[in-house]
C-alpha cells in the first residue's frame, strides 16, 4: 500500500494520510514488523525506496540548519569576515609591498670589449648604487641597487629594463654566477634573500636567512657565504643552506660547532672551502680555520684545519685551491698556508700601517680576479699575485683600487684615470684620463661588452 505525505506545521508531528478513507487513523495497526524505529535501511524493499518512506520514521520533520533567516545571516557574516581577512593579509603581506617588473624580452647582444683599452673614455651615464660593493655587469645588463630597489639597466643608456623593489632596506647585492643575490634587512638582521636573473629580473629563488647587519657576500663557484662577527652562513647557488658556522640561532643538535665564544674577522673562499680569521678566548693569537662549504648536516661543519697564527689582527686576503694568503700586520708579513694547515712561505709586506690596521667593512678584503692573477687593493697600493700559487708578482703605488681585464689588457684605477699595465710585470703601458668630477675615493672596476663600469662610493658610472 502506498502512502503520500503532506507537509505539517512546524509545531505538529507529521502523520501519514491513508489512501484508504476507511481507516480513520490513516495507518495500519502497529506491529513488531512496522513499529516506528525498527526499520533497517539495508533491508528496505526495493519496491518501496527509502525516498518514499516517512521522514525521520514518522517523527517531527526538521528543517535544514541553514534554512532559517538567522542562519543565513551568520553564514553571510562568515563569508564577509573571510573576505576582509584575505584582503588585509594581502595588503599587509610581503608580496603586497613588492614590485617585480621583469623585462619583456632578453636584452640584445653586445659587441665584445676592444682588444686594447681606448685612448679616451667618456661617461655614458651614472646612477645611485649604494648596495653594490663592486659593479655588476652580466647577461648584457648592468645592475644597480639602492635603498630597497634593484634595477637592470641598458649598458649604453642606463634605461631601466627590469625592476625589483621592496619596502625594506637592502643590506648588500652581489653577482653569484649569472644570478644576482639581493639581501634585504628585516627586523634586526639581513634575513630576506631574493635571487634574480640578471638579464630579465625574473625571480629564480628566495629564502630567509640569519645574516648579520653589515654582511657581505663571498662568492665561490656554486656557493655563497654571508660574513658576520658571530655567524657565517653558506648557501648553494639555488639559495639552499649548505652550512652554518658559529653561533647558530636555533640549535637543533648541540655540540656540533667546533668552538664557541669566538668572533670573526675576514672571510675568503675557494674550491668549496671557506677560510675565516677567528678570535677565540684562550688563544694566544688569531686563529685561521678552513672548513667545507657543505656536509651531511648543515649545522655540522667539517673542518679541514684550524691553526693559531703568529700574531693578532690577521687577515685572509684570498684563497686559491688549497692555498690561503694571510696578512700578519704585527710581523709585516704575507704568509701562504697550504691545505695541510702548515706555512709554506712568507714574504715581507711594505704597506702603510693604516692600510692594515683595521678589518675591512663587511669582513672582505678588496680584491679582484682575472684569468691569471689576484689583485689586492691595500688602501694605497695594488698588489698582484699569481692566481695559481698566490706568490707576489708586483706592486703599483698610488692606485685607487684593484685591477680587472678590459678586453685583453689589465686596467687599474689611479687618481685622474686608469693605468693600462702588463699583467705579468706590472709595467705601465699607458694611462687613460677619466674625469671623476672631484671624486677621489676608492674605485672598483668591472665591465660588460665594450662598457667599462666604475663603482665610486655609492655611485655606479658607465664609461665608453
Amino acid at each position: 500500500m502506498s502512502e503520500r505525505w503532506d507537509a505539517a506545521p512546524d509545531d505538529e508531528p507529521v502523520r501519514p494520510v491513508s489512501a484508504d478513507p476507511g481507516k480513520p487513523d490513516g495507518g495500519e495497526p502497529e506491529t513488531a514488523e512496522n513499529a516506528i524505529g525498527t526499520e533497517d535501511v539495508l533491508d528496505a524493499d526495493p519496491a518501496h525506496p527509502v525516498a518514499d518512506e516517512p521522514p525521520l520514521g514518522g517523527k517531527r520533520a526538521r528543517r535544514s540548519p541553514w534554512n532559517r533567516t538567522r542562519d543565513r545571516v551568520i553564514a553571510a557574516a562568515i563569508v564577509v569576515v573571510v573576505a576582509i581577512t584575505g584582503v588585509v593579509v594581502g595588503v599587509t603581506s610581503d608580496n603586497a609591498a613588492t614590485v617585480a617588473q621583469v623585462a619583456a624580452t632578453l636584452p640584445p647582444g653586445l659587441p665584445p670589449a676592444p682588444a686594447q683599452v681606448p685612448g679616451s673614455l667618456s661617461e655614458l651615464w651614472q646612477a645611485p648604487s649604494s648596495s653594490t660593493p663592486v659593479p655588476i655587469g652580466e647577461a648584457n645588463s648592468v645592475v644597480t641597487a639602492d635603498k630597497g630597489e634593484v634595477l637592470g639597466r641598458d649598458p649604453y643608456t642606463g634605461d631601466v629594463r627590469w625592476r625589483y623593489s621592496r619596502d625594506l632596506e637592502l643590506c648588500t647585492v652581489a653577482l653569484a654566477g649569472i644570478k644576482v643575490d639581493a639581501v634585504y634587512r628585516k627586523d634586526t638582521g639581513c634575513s630576506e634573500v631574493t635571487q634574480l636573473d640578471a638579464g630579465t629580473g625574473r625571480r629564480t629563488a628566495q629564502r630567509n636567512g640569519d645574516a648579520e647587519l653589515g654582511t657581505r657576500l663571498v662568492v665561490d663557484g656554486s656557493h655563497v657565504t654571508t660574513t658576520g662577527k658571530k655567524l657565517l652562513n653558506t648557501w648553494r647557488d639555488d639559495l639552499v643552506k649548505s652550512m652554518e658556522y658559529g653561533q647558530v640561532p636555533a640549535i637543533v643538535n648541540p655540540n656540533k660547532q667546533p668552538r664557541t665564544g669566538c668572533t670573526y674577522g675576514t672571510v675568503a673562499a675557494a674550491a668549496g672551502k671557506i677560510g675565516v680569521i677567528e678570535r677565540c678566548p684562550g688563544d694566544p693569537a688569531d686563529r685561521f680555520t678552513v672548513y667545507r662549504a657543505t656536509n651531511d648536516e648543515a649545522d655540522d661543519p667539517k673542518v679541514d684545519y684550524s691553526t693559531v697564527l703568529a700574531g693578532r689582527n690577521a687577515k685572509v686576503v684570498a684563497m686559491s685551491g688549497d692555498l690561503a694568503l694571510i696578512v700578519l700586520p704585527e710581523q709585516k708579513l704575507l704568509v701562504i698556508y697550504g691545505g695541510d694547515g702548515l706555512q709554506k712561505s712568507a714574504y715581507p709586506l711594505d704597506v702603510p700601517d693604516a692600510d692594515i690596521a683595521q678589518d675591512p667593512v663587511g669582513g672582505v678584503m678588496t680584491t679582484s680576479w682575472t684569468a691569471e692573477g689576484v689583485y689586492w687593493f691595500t688602501g694605497s697600493k695594488t698588489m698582484a699575485f699569481s692566481r695559481d700559487d698566490l706568490t707576489p708578482r708586483w706592486t703599483l703605488n698610488n692606485s685607487t683600487g684593484p685591477g680587472v681585464t678590459f678586453g685583453e689588457q689589465l686596467v687599474v684605477p689611479i687618481q685622474g684615470g686608469l693605468a693600462v699595465l702588463d699583467e705579468t710585470t706590472g709595467a705601465t703601458i699607458r694611462t687613460v684620463g677619466v674625469d671623476r668630477r672631484g671624486y677621489t675615493g676608492p674605485v672598483l672596476l668591472s665591465s660588460v661588452g665594450p662598457v667599462l663600469l666604475e663603482q665610486r662610493g655609492h655611485t655606479l658610472v658607465a664609461l665608453k
